[in-house]
């Protein structure tokens, strides 16, 4: 049997309690404001990178290699639409309706003629496609993304996002499967082709920055910040000093989404 009991959102959630037990021990923090718990965050990536070489990255060089191209675009259409699913509810919670009717109109098109989403005919329709996750969802009604943690197997993430990622996960559509086995080998499944989409691009990561741990910490807040704020967050400069923000934008000092007039 295949994993029998793996529970996903159980682990995530003794996860994000450890991380908020070690948040209050002071000898652990790091230099960053945002990365207070660094000298930790790089125990767990490196424990991350040995599993990484391990398992993770042969299983996704083998996966990339043994499967053709057609069938891994069918795979990866087919976890994007149900992905499509939790990005309109999260789009209806942040009341971006526009986003929402767009999510309704790529699952019901790529669900029904596009074979449960193994081809993804919305896109090529130009249905925009508007990844939304709960992580965003807690931001755009003003939570803090709190400090930056490297969460075991699941990678960078912040405490505000690792409790998203509980909820994205707990509600994910192969999660109400009733049958362990299958939703276990989908859970793989999707991991795996997740791994190998990003094969290159974690090699060049490693490859060319003086520090891995630093560069992938910086650009995943960058990221997230860019995610919240649809492409357009607001400016430093448009804040006022602060000694919160080592990039463009201060995550914990911004207003939410909501509070804020931009386009």
């Amino acid at each position: 049997m295949i994993l029998k009991g793996l529970q996903v959102p159980w682990r995530l959630a003794c996860m994000v309690f450890a991380v908020l037990l070690l948040q209050g021990c002071t000898s652990l923090r790091g230099p960053d404001p945002a990365d207070p718990l660094e000298p930790m965050n790089r125990k767990v990536t490196e424990f991350n990178d040995v599993a990484d070489d391990l398992v993770l990255r042969p299983v996704a060089v083998i996966y990339g290699e043994v499967l053709p191209p057609v069938v891994k675009k069918g795979i990866s259409n087919f976890f994007s639409n149900q992905s499509d699913v939790m990005s309109f509810f999260n789009s209806l919670a942040q009341l971006k309706l526009d986003a929402a009717m767009k999510n309704v109109a790529r699952v019901g098109i790529n669900t029904t003629i596009g074979v449960g989403g193994i081809i993804d005919w919305a896109t090529q329709l130009k249905i925009e496609k508007h990844k939304e996750d709960f992580g965003q969802t807690l931001a755009y009604w003003g939570m803090s993304s709190g400090p930056y943690v490297v969460l075991p197997f699941f990678g960078p993430s912040t405490v505000r996002d690792s409790f998203g990622l509980w909820a994205d996960t707990k509600t994910d559509v192969n999660q109400q499967l009733r049958d362990v086995s299958s939703r276990n080998i989908l859970t793989l499944l999707r991991l795996t082709d997740k791994r190998e989409r990003f094969l290159s691009l974690s090699d060049a990561v490693k490859q060319a920055s003086l520090d891995p741990y630093t560069f992938t910490r910086d650009a995943y807040l960058q990221k997230r910040i860019n995610d919240i704020y649809d492409g357009n967050p607001p400016m430093v400069d448009d804040l006022g000093d602060t000694d919160e923000a080592p990039n463009m934008v201060a995550p914990n000092r911004i207003p939410p989404p909501w509070k804020q007039n931009y386009k």
